[in-house]
């Protein structure tokens, strides 16, 4: 049960770091034509990877995605936001069935 429980916390970590990477993209979507305004991207994976490794903890950056700005000074680019949404939806989708799949185990397991 504890290994379980243990994904199910692992699983609730990656779905919440989606649910943030999904905002912040929105968010850069919404400020393509604010002036001055400069693309964050958030990364949790490598944080993960780590944490299951060793067993120490994971964490969510959000840093700035680094792309040229325009005469603007703004950076969004919607083509590599709508490539990021696109990304975002596939990882939100395989942890929602990842934490399906825990959630039945689960349930099988107590109504045996």
């Amino acid at each position: 049960m504890a290994d379980a429980t243990q994904a199910i916390g692992i699983l609730q970590f990656a779905l919440d770091a989606v649910v943030q990477q999904q905002q912040v993209i929105a968010n850069n979507i919404a400020n393509q034509d604010t002036a001055g305004f400069q693309a964050n991207q958030v990364t949790f994976e490598s944080s993960l990877a780590q944490a299951l490794g060793s067993g120490g903890p994971a964490n969510v950056q959000v840093s700035p995605e680094g792309l040229p700005s325009g005469v603007n000074g703004n950076n969004v680019s919607i083509s590599t936001e709508m490539t990021l949404m696109v990304k975002n939806n596939l990882e939100n989708q395989t942890v929602d069935n990842a934490l399906s799949g825990q959630f039945t185990i689960l349930a099988d397991a107590l109504s045996a």
